[in-house]
């Protein structure tokens, strides 16, 4: 029984089974596609929320060393993907690594957790999603009946009828086909870039040196109870937990961590990749290194236009250029927010 519920398939099986012609499927894809995949699944609305939000409660100006601190952590994990994936180029991710090192129970488990998280994380980005473009709607003077819009009706029932048109129409564009996908993609993601460097082009011109100090700010020891995001190194060594200072760096990489969660979903597209060897760990590693750069150049432009102790934990972005005489930057803020997560959706469902 053990031995059957502990069986694996071998590299080759897998390799194989992906020939057949019921069950192959179409290799369209570039190095390029897959980084576009990647940078499109990471970067959501932490972009635009996370950065200010660590910089006031953990580290200050030095989230952008925390910032580089996760992405280092992150390609360790993305280097163990990257490696997977050029060795095991078959649909699946987690799924068929370890249906092929570790058995079947084991991937029979991975794998309902994976359809769990994709489906999960899709719903609740496609409602994050409709609450942006609601609000874009209500400023330009379209209003959506309660019951058919984010919020509940009167009766305490909605139906989130935007967030069903997106999950619908990206689910069409994903059946018609991988590379028509990849355009859409890529063509989202091109303007939610443009929607960033442009927030970081912009900013920079209201960045005060001043803000930055310090850099660094003193270590803060945090009040009881609130301990569970200390580093590990200080629960072992029984010192007190503590928010900024250099504790306080490693502290804010812990939550920053999560904005980089996504880069796996790459590795699913590696039976559609046309090299997988070659190009899989380019497209996971160069996402990675662009969604870093990016992270670190907006908490450098949002920590400098806005002294750390006064930013916004809710929007600290749009805050920021509200306090410089800017509040139009708000509604731009938001379009690039539901630019984001339209990508994030489209490659959780393609997951």
């Amino acid at each position: 029984m053990s031995s059957t519920l502990f069986r694996t398939k071998n590299v080759e099986q897998s390799i194989l089974d992906t020939e057949e012609p019921e069950h192959a499927l179409k290799k369209s894809l570039s190095a390029l596609d897959l980084t576009v995949f990647g940078v499109g699944v990471i970067i959501g609305t932490g972009i635009f929320v996370l950065t200010g939000t660590v910089a006031k409660n953990n580290a200050g100006p030095a989230v952008a060393l925390a910032f580089v601190v996760a992405g280092v952590v992150c390609a360790l994990a993305a280097l163990c993907y990257a490696e997977f994936a050029s060795t095991v180029p078959v649909a699946g991710s987690a799924y068929t690594f370890s249906y092929a090192s570790l058995g079947e129970l084991p991937a029979w488990i991975i794998g309902w957790d994976l359809v769990l998280e994709f489906a999960l994380g899709t719903a609740v980005v496609a409602v994050g999603w409709s609450g942006y473009v609601a609000s874009l709607m209500d400023n330009a003077g379209w209003h959506l009946p309660d019951a058919l819009g984010s919020r509940d009706g009167a009766d305490g029932f909605g139906f989130d009828i935007l967030a069903a048109v997106l999950v619908l129409v990206l689910t069409a564009i994903l059946v018609i086909g991988t590379k028509l996908s990849a355009r859409v993609t890529a063509l989202v993601v091109a303007i939610k870039l443009v929607v960033v460097l442009t927030v970081i082009i912009a900013g920079a011109f209201f960045i005060e040196g001043s803000n930055y100090d310090p850099f660094v700010p003193k270590a803060q020891t945090v009040e009881a109870g609130g301990n569970l995001q200390a580093p590990l190194i200080q629960l072992m060594f029984g010192w007190a937990p503590s928010n900024f200072g250099v504790m306080g760096i490693f502290t804010a990489a812990s939550v920053v961590f999560f904005a980089f969660i996504g880069f796996d979903v790459v590795a699913t597209a590696a039976e559609e990749t046309r090299n997988p060897q070659r190009d899989m760990p380019r497209g996971i590693l160069g996402s990675l290194l662009i969604c870093t750069t990016l992270y670190v150049a907006v908490s450098i432009v949002v920590t400098g236009m806005q002294h750390y102790t006064e930013l916004s934990i809710t929007a600290p972005l749009a805050d920021a250029f509200k306090a410089t005489g800017h509040p139009w930057f708000a509604g731009f803020i938001s379009f690039g927010a539901a630019v984001g997560l339209t990508t994030v959706c489209m490659i959780l469902l393609l997951g």
